[in-house]
């Protein structure tokens, strides 16, 4: 009688632990993919400066 029950919980927690680690990993790679597209940005301004300083 107590078996049900206890393999119904045990299953939802083991279901809210694999959304949970699958937000995760989402987030984590959103945010890197975030980081990556904004650092070209910030890297490619700098060598257009000095190559304008060096041709003036």
């Amino acid at each position: 009688m107590v078996l049900w029950p206890a393999v119904t919980l045990v299953g939802f927690l083991l279901l809210t632990a694999l959304v949970i680690a699958m937000g995760t990993h989402s987030t984590a790679r959103y945010e890197q993919e975030k980081r990556a597209a904004a650092a070209p940005r910030s890297r490619h301004a700098a060598p257009e400066q000095a190559r304008a300083t060096a041709n003036a």
